[in-house]
């Protein structure tokens, strides 16, 4: 291949739906791209992802790649994020709880306020383990800034056990 010659690629990315886009690199004789990334253009990737980040609480750097509309490398944007003081992590996971959950929880916890030792000696707080039977692997990551995983936007809501699940 020539130095400079331009080639097409088509590139399929799993953050930006089902649809391909075309996209356009300049490519050396060694087969990386030839483009530098501008100072403007790293602050654009740091500054898409915090706006995505607080919308969806789940876009990555695949993303961010796709809406620039180059021929980003995911390592790349990963480079570029990192560099802009944001990190890959695991989100923090709770469990979504309705209004009616937090009140009916609210509301037991006022009964039992005022509980002594005796009143508690009754209760039987089990030990049990429950594990799912479905698989729940929590692969995916988010690029938040460090020690803001209890933001309410880096905070991913899931029922642990969506499915069946066993008491041992």
């Amino acid at each position: 291949m020539l130095p400079g010659s331009s080639t097409s690629l088509t590139a399929l990315f799993h953050g930006c739906g089902s649809h391909l886009k075309l996209l356009e690199c300049v490519v050396d004789g060694t087969g990386r791209s030839c483009r530098s990334k501008t100072p403007a253009e790293d602050r654009y990737i740091v500054l898409y992802q915090q706006k995505e980040q607080a919308h969806h609480s789940s876009a990555g750097g695949k993303s961010v790649s796709c809406c620039l509309r180059k021929a980003d490398l995911p390592k790349t944007v990963a480079r570029r994020l990192r560099g802009g003081g944001l990190y890959a992590r695991r989100p923090v996971v709770c469990v979504p709880l309705t209004r009616k959950h937090r009140t009916a929880r609210l509301q037991w916890c006022r009964e039992h306020h005022n509980w002594t030792e005796q009143d508690w000696t009754c209760v039987l707080f089990s030990d049990e383990s429950r594990f799912s039977l479905s698989s729940d692997c929590r692969r995916q990551l988010i690029w938040r800034e460090s020690n803001t995983s209890y933001r309410p936007e880096n905070i991913q809501e899931k029922d642990r056990y969506p499915t069946c699940s066993i008491m041992v």
